[in-house]
């Protein structure tokens, strides 16, 4: 019998039957920091931002995997992925996560996602309850994820991201100082965009 060295072909599922959040302000979180990240790094092609994509480190593992609320890779193109398999990818793992809680998620669960992030080399694991209006953050050194102590005014090594805390919660600032803002305040500020245009005597459609 003639033997073969090709590899079986390996389907990595693309969803975890999972939903992407499991309430509105969890979803508003994770739309909000994607979003918000994605507006930052728009001028660098080299820079992979998303939501919600399963990751598999370990190929050949597709029992080993966790699909990040929001993940940032840098070093890897924008583009669309089903998945993010890192042995496509030059062997590069996502630097930053994000995990927004949720009411759902158990303290054994969450205990879990740590382990997981830091056996594959995340950079930087923030995790916030919007509930509680509390953050936890970690940073890799020396080879672990350790406990940053103080998370006010915190800047993100990698993105460049400050975390402050208001009455309202957290609030996080972009590199040039401005606030993260959603997609109804982004819609508010292009309004009066548009309306101080008009008043200039500039059509705001053909610019």
């Amino acid at each position: 019998m003639q033997q073969t060295d090709e590899k079986p072909v390996i389907i990595y599922p693309s969803s975890d039957g999972k939903p992407m959040a499991d309430s509105t302000i969890q979803y508003d979180w994770i739309t909000k920091i994607k979003a918000n990240l994605d507006g930052i790094f728009k001028d660098d092609p080299n820079v992979f931002i998303t939501g919600d994509l399963i990751w598999y480190p370990v190929e050949e593992r597709k029992d080993i995997c966790q699909a990040p609320d929001v993940m940032v890779v840098f070093g890897r193109e924008k583009k669309e992925r089903k998945s993010y398999l890192p042995w496509n990818e030059d062997n590069i793992a996502p630097q930053v996560v994000f995990e927004i809680l949720s009411e759902t998620n158990t303290k054994k669960e969450m205990n879990k996602k740590l382990l997981f992030y830091n056996e594959y080399n995340v950079e930087e694991y923030y995790l916030y309850d919007p509930k509680k209006k509390n953050l936890d953050g970690w940073l890799r050194n020396e080879g672990i994820l350790d406990v940053i102590e103080s998370m006010s005014a915190w800047v993100s090594p990698r993105l460049g991201v400050r975390f402050e805390f208001s009455d309202a919660g957290l609030e996080l600032y972009r590199p040039d100082g401005q606030k993260f803002i959603d997609f109804v305040e982004l819609e508010r500020k292009a309004v009066r965009l548009a309306a101080k245009l008009r008043e200039l005597g500039i059509d705001p459609e053909t610019i």
